[in-house]
C-alpha cells in the first residue's frame, strides 16, 4: 500500500479480536516511534510496552472499560517527562557526543540552550512540551501500525492519574499522555469498521494564503 490507501485503510479500531501481531511487527513500530522526530532530539517521553494480561485487565476500568485494552495484543503508554531536568539534559548531550563522535565540550553552546530553555519555563510548561513531543512519536506510531497492517486505537478516554498510580511512572519521572492498543480488527463486530471515513473536506480543511 502507499501511504494514502495506508491512510484510508487504517481507522480507531473500536474492537479487536485478541490475536497476537508478531513480535517482528511490534518491533517494527517500536522503533519507528524511536526514529520519531523529535524537537532538538531529546526525546523526553517513553514508551511503555504492555503485554501481560492480568496488567492489562488493570488498566482497563482505569480506561472506562474500553474493550480495546484486553483485546489488543500488546498496549503502549505514552508517557512524558514530568519535568526537564539538568541531568536528562547532560545524559543526552554526553549521548550526542558519544554517538557522533565528538568532544563533549563541542556540544557547550547546544547544552546551555538547553538547560536555558527548561531552567525559563514552570515544571507544567515543561510538562506540556514533552506531551507534544510524545504526541508526535504517537503519530508516527500510528502509522506504523498502519503500514504493518496492525490496528491501533489513540485513546486518551483514561484516568490519567489513576494509571499513573497503577503504573508507578511518579517514580520514574513520567506522567501518562496517551495510549496506543495495538491487534487486529474484529470487523464482524466493530460498529465503526465498514463506515466511509469521514474528513474535512480539502478546500475546507486547506487555505493558501498569498502576500496581498
Amino acid at each position: 500500500m502507499d501511504i494514502l490507501q495506508t491512510l484510508e485503510w487504517r481507522y480507531a479500531t473500536k474492537k479487536m479480536n485478541g490475536r497476537s501481531v508478531p513480535e517482528e511487527k511490534i518491533e517494527r513500530i517500536l522503533e519507528a516511534i524511536r526514529l520519531a522526530p523529535s524537537s532538538m532530539g531529546l526525546q523526553p517521553y517513553t514508551v511503555l510496552l504492555i503485554e501481560d494480561q492480568e496488567l492489562k485487565k488493570q488498566i482497563q476500568p482505569i480506561a472506562f472499560n474500553q474493550s480495546q485494552i484486553v483485546d489488543s495484543s500488546h498496549l503502549l503508554v505514552f508517557a512524558a517527562w514530568d519535568n526537564v531536568k539538568p541531568e536528562q539534559i547532560e545524559e543526552y548531550i554526553n549521548h550526542t557526543a558519544s554517538v557522533r563522535n565528538v568532544g563533549v565540550e563541542s556540544l557547550n553552546d547546544f547544552k546551555a540552550s538547553l538547560l536555558n530553555m527548561a531552567k525559563n519555563r514552570t515544571q507544567e510548561q515543561n510538562f506540556e512540551w514533552a506531551a507534544r513531543q510524545a504526541y508526535i512519536a504517537f503519530g508516527t506510531g500510528l502509522m506504523a501500525a498502519a503500514a504493518e497492517k496492525v490496528d491501533a486505537t489513540p485513546m486518551e478516554g483514561f484516568n490519567n492519574a489513576a494509571l499513573d498510580e497503577l503504573l508507578k511512572l511518579k517514580e520514574k519521572g513520567l506522567k501518562s499522555v496517551t495510549l496506543m492498543p495495538l491487534g487486529y480488527r474484529d470487523a464482524e463486530n466493530d460498529w465503526l469498521a465498514k463506515l466511509p471515513k469521514v474528513r474535512r473536506e480539502k478546500e475546507k480543511f486547506i487555505i493558501s494564503e498569498e502576500l496581498v
